[in-house]
Order: C-alpha cells, then structure tokens, then sequence
C-alpha cells in the first residue's frame, strides 16, 4: 500500500475573490452572502480592520465595529466563499500591526487619523 502525502488528502484550497491591499487601520466594508431558506442575499459589515493574521490559505483579517454601544469584531478568511466583496473605504495611519488597543477607546479617541493614498492618474487628468 502506497503512502499519501499530507496535501494528498486536503481539498484544494478555493481561490481567493479580488481582494484589494489590507492593511491594519483600513476601514473596509466587507459583503457577505446571507441564505436564509432558499433565498439569497448580500449583508455589509463595515469597520476598522484590526489584525491580520497567518499566512498563505490560513490568512485572516479581523474587523471590529461599534453597533448601539457594543464593539463587535469578526474574523474574515481570506479564502472564504461567504465574502462576496471587500471595499477599503479609507486608509488609516497607524504604527502598530495589531490595534488591540482600539478596544478600550470610546467615541472620539477610537478614531483613526486618516492616510492619504496617492492615486495614478487617469488617462484623462490634467497637468
């Protein structure tokens, strides 16, 4: 009898949707598939990423937002078929890679300062 290899007896891993470039502090609007019964739908869950963790097909990213008073964070694969879209909504300057600390703060001093991306030029912009 012929030994497998490891990989042998895992699925192949399902290819990730287009993701854009996460990072800590982006404030991201994440849409997940919702079924509920027969029918199908899109939810958002919009926060603050923050941490991103692991690697290759274990990487995840952990999103935390403030609803009625109570923070709720959830942990995204990168890889889940659940996630229909990620949208980064703003970039955040931050020096740290995990923001833990984001936990204790409330109303003002939990927000981030923001970081400006410079974008490419269209085809059509003006010097």
């Amino acid at each position: 009898m012929a030994k497998k290899k490891a990989t042998e007896d895992k699925p192949a891993p399902r290819q990730p949707a287009e993701l854009p470039k996460l990072e800590p502090g982006d404030i991201v609007a994440v849409g997940l598939r919702i079924r509920e019964g027969d029918k199908e739908r899109t939810q958002t869950f919009e926060g603050t990423i923050i941490k991103i963790r692991g690697a290759g097909a274990e990487k995840s990213f952990t999103v935390r937002k403030v609803s009625r008073g109570y923070g709720i964070e959830r942990i995204f694969p990168f890889r889940s078929p659940v996630i229909t879209k990620v949208e980064v909504k703003r970039h955040s300057k931050v020096r740290r890679s995990k923001l833990y600390y984001l936990r204790k703060k409330r109303g003002r001093s939990a927000q981030l300062k923001e970081r400006r991306v410079e974008s490419k030029p269209g085809p059509l912009a003006l010097d």
